[in-house]
């Protein structure tokens, strides 16, 4: 950053706009800090919106609905010198970007991994046991009772899983499978410290293909990069194999939406549980028809306490800004 644009003070009460309707205690403290605007309908704000509400800011407060790309931030208002993510991942902001204007970019990590480590446990533990199709099929009204050979399942005690991504949230996953008897290996970009592997029982492996190979539930983990996108193709879905089951939490992206569902439709996978689509809102009617996938509405961080934490963040953050100090969740190292 230009010594100009570090020399500019920054506001004691900063002009800030935030794009979705936030928890009420978050929103209030907001209030008392901030000049804030809030979002009064929750709705997702186009590019045109985007452009008036950063036209005249200080800080801007995005979530994964909002695309802040570099057409947003190059036309952005030049006091636009914060962005402040609810939210840990970042892929829907264009860091080279903001980081040309010397725009500082936070995000919210660690507050959301026990929340979403529950929430891949659960989808591991539901789609092997056909949790959701026994639950339909009692509130159907047809259920004409119990039989020795319906609606089974796969026992997961004994089994491989396979983690992709093996950060905060993998981790978390790691130490709850171990629980249900679950084998771990995981594929990573870099390798665990062998203290850390030896508490968690898991096992590195090298690449992709071999922890498609190697494992009985395949869990993602990992962010979406240029690298990750399409990770989980045809190729790699076959090597899963059709007693295989796919978990996808992370980003709809890293997973062929194509490859999926011709993948559950015609066996080449036992099962998936999805919690993210690579269109979505909007989720494929040939996904709505398998019955061997539970399909959520991207909820894995979806609990009381980890919004209200995501809202402390985004506080700190701005606060720690204005008062001319580094921001504790600076996306980018080495500029201020």
């Amino acid at each position: 950053m230009s010594e100009a644009l570090r020399s500019q003070p920054r506001p004691a009460r900063p002009r800030v706009f935030v794009t979705r309707t936030l928890p009420p205690g978050v929103e209030q403290r907001m209030q008392d800090l901030f000049d804030v605007t809030l979002s009064t309908d929750d709705l997702c704000l186009d590019a045109a919106a985007l452009r008036r509400a950063t036209a005249d800011i200080d800080v801007l407060i995005p979530t994964i609905t909002d695309r802040i790309d570099a057409a947003l931030i190059g036309g952005a208002g030049p006091s636009l010198r914060l962005i402040a993510n609810f939210g840990n991942g970042v892929d829907h902001i264009d860091l080279k970007a903001a980081r040309a204007r010397g725009i500082v970019v936070t995000n919210t990590p660690g507050v959301l991994t026990e929340d979403t480590a529950d929430l891949a446990m659960a989808l591991i533990l539901a789609v092997p046991r056909r949790i959701v199709e026994g639950e339909r099929i009692a509130r159907s009204g047809e259920w004409t009772g119990w039989s020795p050979c319906a609606m089974l399942g796969h026992r997961i005690a004994g089994r491989t899983l396979g983690i992709i991504g093996m950060g905060r949230i993998g981790r978390a996953v790691a130490a709850r499978a171990r629980g249900f008897g679950l084998r771990i290996v995981y594929h990573n970009r870099r390798r665990l410290p062998g203290a850390i592997e030896a508490e968690l029982g898991a096992t590195y492996l090298p690449s992709a293909d071999a922890l498609m190979e190697a494992a009985d539930i395949v869990s993602i983990h990992c962010p979406l990069t240029a690298e990750t996108h399409g990770l989980i193709d045809a190729r790699r879905l076959a090597l899963l194999g059709a007693q295989g089951y796919l978990i996808n939490i992370a980003r709809g992206e890293i997973v062929d939406g194509e490859a999926v569902i011709h993948a559950l439709e015609n066996g080449v996978i036992a099962g998936a549980g999805l919690d993210v689509f690579d269109h979505a809102p909007t989720v494929d009617p040939r996904l709505i028809a398998q019955d061997n996938v539970l399909l959520l509405p991207h909820m894995a961080s979806a609990t009381y306490e980890a919004r209200n934490a995501q809202g402390a963040k985004v506080i700190a953050n701005i606060k720690a800004w204005a008062d001319g100090h580094r921001p504790p969740d600076q996306v980018l190292e080495g500029w201020v």
